[in-house]
């Protein structure tokens, strides 16, 4: 398996937003908030939200079929999908199952990551090392959220956050030398913050009655405050150490694609980072914190407008719930 010249390389991109957009007024028409509250604190002017009927499985297959036909591959020639939620529409079976069947991947083997906001990053590192082991081919990586299903829209601390939508990327087996391609992964996790950002009830622990329904515990819970020093500390920390990985330095990084969570954690980011804001990809004005699906959301809003350019070394970093977080550094281009 030791090929210098064995590379994971993303081909191709792909997004979902559904059309609904919800603004900040309109929220202040919901709760007690008002977007002179809001924007300044997060960044979010409007998030999208899926349809009645419209769920994850939906947003990941549009997703994934623009990323199939942005890298120009058939369905069959998917070997491996993993699809990265926390808000799937059951419990059993995975969803993926569900957007094999609607992206016909008839040869390809599917299963969920649940790893919140770091879904991403963790389903990329996975499809790198089924590449890199000779397991797979290509590989589809899709990241969808359905968080409105998961809201608390009375509790004005979280409901601003959060939206809707789906990104995917195509990761093939490159044996021809390229330079391009995944350079380095890092991902951690610290179980003993989980209470910092969770769900209580809805699994085997508390199974969803009428009693937690009407407690409200079927939905997200955070302490912001808490969550933001944490994140900023290891989106830092884990993106210095997969920038060493890849034999680079800070001022190497063309791109930096963090999760879009807060603009203040974003901005806090960079500067730990030494990154000037104009390396650094955004759209959380107007998508919210979407979870698994901001960073490939990001990655193909920056690739379609043509500011990330092949040769270009980009950088994913991000944080999210157990407490997880991990980078990838990319070298784009075929």
């Amino acid at each position: 398996m030791n090929n210098p010249n064995l590379r994971a390389v993303l081909t191709g991109t792909g997004a979902y937003l559904p059309a609904k957009r919800l603004t900040n007024d309109d929220l202040s028409r919901m709760v007690d908030t008002s977007d002179e509250w809001i924007y300044p604190r997060t960044g979010i002017r409007s998030r999208r939200i899926a349809a009645e009927g419209e769920n994850v499985s939906d947003m990941a297959a549009a997703a994934g079929r623009q990323a199939l036909e942005n890298a120009g591959a058939r369905p069959e020639e998917i070997d491996l999908l993993v699809l990265a939620t926390i808000t799937p529409d059951t419990p059993l079976p995975a969803s993926s199952c569900l957007v094999q069947t609607r992206l016909g991947l008839s040869n390809a083997t599917c299963f969920d990551i649940a790893a919140a906001c770091s879904g991403f990053i963790y389903a990329l590192d996975v499809a790198r090392q089924y590449i890199l082991s000779g397991a797979a081919r290509k590989v589809l990586v899709v990241g969808a959220e359905k968080m409105s299903a998961i809201t608390d829209w009375t509790d004005r601390t979280t409901c601003i956050l959060f939206g809707d939508g789906a990104g995917a990327v195509v990761v093939e087996r490159s044996e021809g030398g390229t330079q391009n391609g995944i350079l380095s992964s890092a991902t951690g996790t610290d179980g003993t913050l989980a209470p910092l950002l969770h769900i209580e009830a809805g699994g085997s622990a508390m199974p969803t009655t009428a009693e937690t329904l009407a407690a409200r515990k079927g939905f997200v819970r955070m302490d912001g405050h808490t969550i933001f020093k944490y994140a900023v500390r290891n989106m830092a920390g884990i993106a210095d150490k997969a920038v060493t990985d890849a034999g680079l330095r800070h001022e190497d990084i063309d791109w930096l694609v963090p999760h879009q969570a807060n603009m203040r954690i974003i901005q806090a980011v960079a500067k730990t980072m030494d990154l000037g804001m104009e390396k650094v990809v955004t759209n959380i004005e107007n998508t919210g914190n979407t979870t698994a699906a901001s960073i490939p959301l990001a990655l193909h809003e920056a690739v379609s407008d043509g500011r990330i350019k092949d040769g270009d070394n980009v950088l994913f970093a991000s944080f999210g719930a157990g407490l997880t977080w991990g980078a990838t550094v990319v070298r784009w281009g075929r």
